[in-house]
């Protein structure tokens, strides 16, 4: 899981790893061996001394003929070869290594006295289809400590999954602590109090809620993906969804229009009106924002939103309406697609990219800038005909906080219907894109925004087991939608149950949420009928 592109049993048997079987990890392997040792050497009990002579011994190695992330797994002659395309490809093959030894594998201590391992003599030979394979968590509305986040890597690198977008702030909290604007977290990071449920509901947990991480736990996280190949995106939302910010620092906000210093983090869900003000200063402070998140964060892509502005406060503010003049600019989407723009340049200037939600397409999108396709397809299509790289999220598919069925108990129902199906019948390629246009689809992501899950056990529920179907859509080579096999993914899945257990997930099991995953009475915003394919 995912399925791989071949696989084939070579005999009956079984080669036996135990406490002599030695890791011979050439070079360019270090970083997998640490894993293996780590992770699979834990749950087995099994030292994994390095490598003397002789059989008995699992080998490490990158090899030219692999593709970059293709892995490469083989019995030869009593050793056991984990071979890849570079690093990334050969932590791949590991962790289907692992699968291999079964659900036990993925404990963190020995369950039994077992000596012995059994490792079947299988060939398997993969790689990856997309090499963007993301999962979108929203820390912003629902605070994740940092442990929470690091377990949600170990969860994506159990799937390939190899792109982190951290969703670090929002209307509901900064998450981030940013050195120059110690306010952020002083006073954006928490709330007074939090609506449960949908933003209808009548309830609240009447308690504060919040949480950040600071600048050596981002180092950490980051530091922890890299070391099982998974690149952490940052998103940092400019100019809608930052009444946190505003709360934290009123001279950003709109003060022409409102009184920005008696806002507070916002409590309740939905959009909020209170966005960034189009000024010189307000740039100035996110270009220091932006400085310090590019020191934290290595990679070559840095999310800035760009959904979700509302602009009746920039219609009602003269000096909104100055700066639209001042640049010649039509109306109000031209100048969300200024304020987009002048960070596509400031980041290309700095050896990075922009990329945001579809909406900076409206008004015109800055060269070298990609998309995050959410609304349906429509927006990734315009952009890859356009030449820009796009990434394939729409709600309708892999939004993983609707709702997986349409039974009374599902808690907090949201959105539409999206069952475990569904989602392995979701196709990241739209028709109607010629080959050139195909290339611009880097790849695809799960998207997990926390409104309604309170806690790591939701996070869970909600994701699993529907993330492992996205995995497969994201790594294999699968059929068109209607010809996938499901029975046999049902199938699979009847393992990897066991492997979830182990892993201690808290997924909604096939016959429906357990008594302690319901949250009855509290009010959510169901959709009925199927999701519109636009």
């Amino acid at each position: 899981m995912p399925a791989p592109a071949r696989a084939a049993r070579n005999t009956d048997g079984h080669m036996i790893l135990d406490r002599a079987t030695a890791l011979d990890a050439r070079p360019g392997t270090e970083g997998v061996a640490r894993w293996l040792r780590a992770t699979v050497g834990a749950a087995t009990g099994l030292p994994f001394p390095e490598a003397g002579e002789g059989a008995n011994r699992v080998v490490l190695s990158i090899e030219p003929d692999l593709p970059p992330e293709g892995y490469r797994l083989v019995n030869d002659d009593g050793s056991y070869l984990i071979q890849g395309g570079d690093a990334a490809g050969v932590f791949w093959g590991a962790q289907t290594f692992r699968q291999l030894l079964g659900p036990d594998a993925f404990r963190r201590a020995p369950v039994s006295s077992a000596a012995e391992w059994a490792l079947p003599r299988i060939t398997v030979e993969d790689a990856p289809r997309f090499r963007w394979r993301g999962l979108m968590l929203d820390v912003a509305r629902h605070f994740m400590p940092k442990e929470g986040v690091l377990r949600y890597l170990d969860l994506m690198a159990a799937h390939k999954l190899n792109v982190f977008h951290f969703h670090l702030t929002d209307d509901q909290g900064w998450r981030i602590a940013i050195e120059r604007h110690p306010r952020l977290t002083e006073v954006g990071s928490w709330r007074a109090r939090t609506k449960f449920g949908h933003r209808a509901s009548p309830l609240w947990e009447e308690k504060p809620h919040g949480g950040h991480y600071s600048r050596d736990d981002i180092r950490e996280i980051v530091a922890y993906a890299a070391e099982r190949h998974i690149t952490v995106v940052p998103e940092i939302d400019v100019p809608g969804h930052s009444q946190a910010a505003i709360a934290a620092y009123p001279e950003l906000g709109n003060t022409d229009v409102i009184d920005t210093a008696s806002l507070t983090v916002w409590d309740t869900w939905g959009i909020s009106p209170n966005v960034l003000a189009p000024t010189d200063n307000t740039l100035r402070f996110y270009e220091g924002v932006f400085e310090e998140v590019l020191e934290l964060f290595p990679s070559e892509f840095i999310h800035v939103g760009g959904d979700e502005c509302p602009k009746e406060q920039w219609r009602a503010s003269p000096a909104a309406k100055a700066r639209i003049a001042e640049l010649g600019l039509a109306d109000e989407d031209e100048l969300q697609a200024w304020f987009i723009g002048h960070f596509a340049k400031w980041l290309s200037a700095r050896g990075r990219r922009l990329i945001g939600w579809d909406e900076i397409l409206e008004g015109g999108i800055a060269e070298g800038a990609a998309v995050s396709s959410w609304r349906g397809y429509g927006g990734g299509i315009a952009a890859a005909r356009a030449g820009h790289d796009v990434v394939m999220c729409p709600e309708q598919y892999v939004y993983l906080d609707h709702r997986q069925a349409d039974g009374a108990d599902e808690p907090v129902p949201i959105g539409y219907v999206r069952t475990l199906e569904d989602v392995y019948r979701f196709e990241p390629v739209p028709p109607g894109l010629d080959a050139s246009q195909a290339e611009r689809i880097m790849g695809t992501q799960a998207n997990v925004w926390t409104e309604v899950m309170e806690d790591l056990a939701r996070v869970d529920y909600q994701a699993f087991p529907r993330l492992a179907a996205f995995a497969e859509v994201a790594w294999s080579a699968l059929p068109a939608p209607g010809e996938r096999d499901f029975a046999d993914f049902e199938r699979r899945m009847t393992a990897h149950y066991g492997r979830l257990d182990a892993l201690g997930v808290a997924y909604r099991p096939p016959s429906g949420p357990l008594p302690w995953q319901r949250r009855p009475g509290v009010r959510g915003r169901p959709i009925d009928g199927p999701p519109p394919n636009r």
